[in-house]
């Protein structure tokens, strides 16, 4: 019983530890480490103003909103991605390990 209560454990971690690098890729996706010089403070600070703004008057207008604008960049992104491989399959190249192809997806 202990064995698997441990697998349990093991499993859940992996999955939440797997949640939390995708949350954070997006923060490098969107450019956000880059513009502010990697300051932690101002991304928490965001963060904490993105909550105030999701629980005040005008959250639902900004969920519509955000939501809109985070479809439309997955969806230039996987644009993009198809016709990167739709070019290699015409050149000839299958080249699957190119630096930065670690795509976060939406759910």
């Amino acid at each position: 019983m202990a064995r698997n209560d441990m697998r349990t454990w093991q499993v859940e971690r992996r999955q939440r530890t797997r949640h939390l690098i995708e949350l954070g890729g997006l923060v490098v996706k969107a450019g956000i480490v880059e513009l502010i010089n990697d300051d932690r403070a101002i991304i928490y600070g965001a963060l904490l103003w993105m909550a105030d703004k999701l629980q005040s008057d005008e959250g639902e207008h900004a969920r519509d909103l955000w939501a809109a604008k985070g479809k439309q960049a997955f969806d230039a992104e996987r644009h993009e991605e198809h016709k990167d491989l739709r070019r290699d399959r015409v050149s000839g190249s299958n080249n699957k390990n190119r630096q930065g192809d670690h795509p976060i997806r939406s759910k």
